[in-house]
């Protein structure tokens, strides 16, 4: 397929050789080329055709969903990909980890922090409006939350096609200990800072994150359910990024503090995963 976005809709067999190419990169923990040129720019349907398939191969190796982030909140990252819409990827349980705890900075294909609000459900969001009053009643509680993002595509040459095929650029995510309702706090009021070895690296507000981070999960719900794969209750959302994001790097300490809902830390080591 021709790299600039064409009529042509990309084939099952550029699909399978996009999927394989991700694969590839992530098994070897070597980035691979952009995936653009099998499936496109901005082909929407064949880039969420790549990241299920993906997402189905870890399912078949015994990997459990643990939930959903929001990717592409900020206007200024959607300009630069020249997209008017978020993107969405998938959770799975070895990507959590607890306030405090070391990631192996292998672990994670160039990796990069940003710090975010995470809603964890209390009940299903498959039916229905999906609007905000709605969300709101479904979300337990928040916390404050790291997301470490990473590229399997070498040296984050993506493309919205790109980052959507690769799970929305997903890596590992650190929840926070502070638990708040939406009765104690609003998602939109929320003033973030984010540091690397105690010095400010990024800032930020609830406002940057599509507005206010409740219409962010609005989105989410709506899109996940038009997937086939709807937010169910105990779920974590990671709602998008409050400020810009930042690389890291073997010896970092990285330190979010999110008003109202607190502090997360992470600290990053030599080596691979476990």
């Amino acid at each position: 397929m021709n790299e600039t976005n064409g009529p042509a809709a990309a084939s099952p067999s550029d699909i399978a050789a996009a999927v394989e190419r991700l694969a590839g990169a992530a098994a070897s923990g070597v980035p691979c080329a952009p995936v653009r040129d099998l499936i496109g720019r901005d082909d929407l349907a064949a880039a969420y055709a790549v990241q299920a398939a993906l997402a189905a191969a870890r399912l078949a190796g015994g990997a459990r969903v643990t939930g959903r982030k929001i990717g592409l909140t900020s206007e200024a990252v959607q300009r630069q990909l020249g997209v008017d819409q978020p993107d969405l990827g998938v959770l799975f349980e070895d990507m959590a980890y607890a306030d405090g705890d070391a990631i192996p900075v292998g672990r994670i294909l160039q990796p990069r922090a940003e710090a975010e609000i995470a809603f964890v459900l209390g009940a299903d969001l498959d039916d229905g409006p999906l609007d905000a009053p709605q969300v709101r009643a479904a979300i337990e509680y928040a916390v404050a939350a790291l997301e470490i993002c990473g590229s399997r595509i070498a040296g984050w040459d993506i493309s919205f096609g790109d980052t959507v095929a690769d799970n929305a650029s997903t890596g590992a995510y650190v929840l926070g200990t502070e638990r708040r309702t939406l009765g104690e706090f609003d998602p939109v009021d929320v003033v973030m800072s984010m540091s690397i070895g105690g010095a400010e690296v990024s800032t930020g507000t609830g406002a940057a994150c599509l507005g206010d981070p409740i219409e962010a999960v609005v989105w989410l719900a709506r899109m996940a359910r038009d997937l086939g794969e709807p937010l169910r209750a105990g779920q974590v959302v990671l709602s998008g990024a409050l400020g810009p994001m930042r690389p890291v790097a073997a010896g970092d300490i990285v330190t979010a503090t999110l008003s109202g809902l607190g502090t997360v830390t992470v600290r990053f080591t030599e080596g691979a995963a476990a």
